[in-house]
């Protein structure tokens, strides 16, 4: 295996590990202290699946209450959250794939016009949550092609909450190197 490749798998692993493994507790025995909700946070209309994002809920319970094409980032555009996006993403080794700058790597750009299941909030939130193996089974089809294609793996387990995925996905969208017309979101 080449060096890079070896590299990747390991920094995924490790994130993925780390992510798995949860709060550590604190030195007197209680568990850690819970985060404070997040100021950025404001209440989802229809559009975000109806429910209260002031209220997190992991992401796979998000898709399972939301019915096909109902997710909207809440948090597109907000200064705040993508900063805090940008900080999860390399928390989560997603630039061990995608790369720092989400220009690509050994899995797709996230900063070009392609984007092999779609560009809408609805349909980049179920991908990360349920990885690419599990989206086709619910039906959706490969719409854009890459050179390096590899499989996105399943995050909805690793990523805490739906709150954390948005902002994710808001810094994800600065990203992007596009015209202005093909700004989906």
């Amino acid at each position: 295996m080449n060096r890079l490749l070896i590299k990747a798998v390991a920094a995924l692993a490790i994130g993925a590990c780390v992510a798995y493994v949860g709060p550590i507790a604190a030195a007197d025995g209680d568990a850690a202290p819970k985060e404070a909700a997040s100021d950025t946070a404001k209440p989802a209309d229809a559009a975000a699946g109806g429910a209260d994002l002031t209220t997190p809920m992991p992401p796979r319970e998000r898709v399972a209450s939301s019915p096909k094409g109902t997710l909207k980032n809440p948090y597109t555009d907000n200064e705040q959250a993508i900063a805090e996006g940008k900080k999860i993403y390399f928390s989560k080794s997603c630039n061990g794939c995608h790369g720092g700058t989400g220009g690509g790597g050994m899995c797709p750009p996230l900063s070009n016009v392609i984007w092999v299941y779609g560009d809408d909030d609805d349909t980049l939130f179920r991908l990360v949550t349920l990885g690419s193996d599990d989206l086709m089974k619910e039906g959706y089809d490969r719409k854009g092609t890459e050179n390096v294609v590899g499989p996105m793996p399943a995050f909805g387990d690793l990523i805490k909450t739906d709150q954390d995925l948005w902002k994710i996905i808001a810094w994800i969208r600065t990203t992007f190197n596009g015209p202005a017309d093909r700004r989906h979101w």
